[in-house]
């Protein structure tokens, strides 16, 4: 199911990363891998639990200073999984589905990982409830931090085949 792309309710970040799209993919799938460019530096992040599979858990933590202080960050479930092509996971759902309120945004997000002559067409669609929460999220900078986010996962991805 690829849902259509709603102005008003939806947010979108779109780059050309110049590896395969398997070394995307464990990017996103591999905890060690995850943490080293889920969160925008330099904030750190620890992959609590991360279960790749439609049902499975996805929780992180950051921290500032990697001290003793970690904080939620992500506590989420993966809606669907296709091996290698997509991601989907909301939070609105909890990693041991119950259904939360995570503040400030509730949101589903679809990461897909195409094939592309340069490497992996990588997109990220952001969908929200309602006009308002998709606003808020513009708001507090979700092309900066998803943006940020993206550039760390590219340099992570690029690296491993240069």
């Amino acid at each position: 199911m690829n849902p259509t792309f709603d102005r008003a309710l939806d947010l979108s970040l779109e780059r050309i990363i110049r590896t395969s799209p398997q070394v995307v993919w464990d990017a996103w799938t591999d905890p060690a891998r995850l943490q080293q460019w889920w969160l925008p530096a330099p904030s750190l992040c620890r992959v609590e639990h991360l279960d790749v599979r439609p049902s499975g858990g996805f929780v992180t933590r950051m921290s500032e200073d990697g001290g003793a202080s970690w904080v939620p960050h992500m506590n989420a479930c993966f809606l669907a999984v296709d091996a290698g092509e997509r991601l989907v996971f909301t939070n609105t759902v909890d990693s041991t589905w119950r259904p939360a309120a995570p503040a400030p945004v509730h949101m589903t997000a679809t990461v897909t990982f195409d094939d592309h002559p340069e490497g992996t067409a990588y997109l990220v669609v952001v969908r929200h409830g309602d006009p308002a929460a998709r606003d808020l999220h513009a708001d507090l900078g979700f092309h900066e931090g998803w943006g940020s986010v993206t550039d760390q996962l590219t340099a992570l991805a690029e690296a491993v085949t240069a």
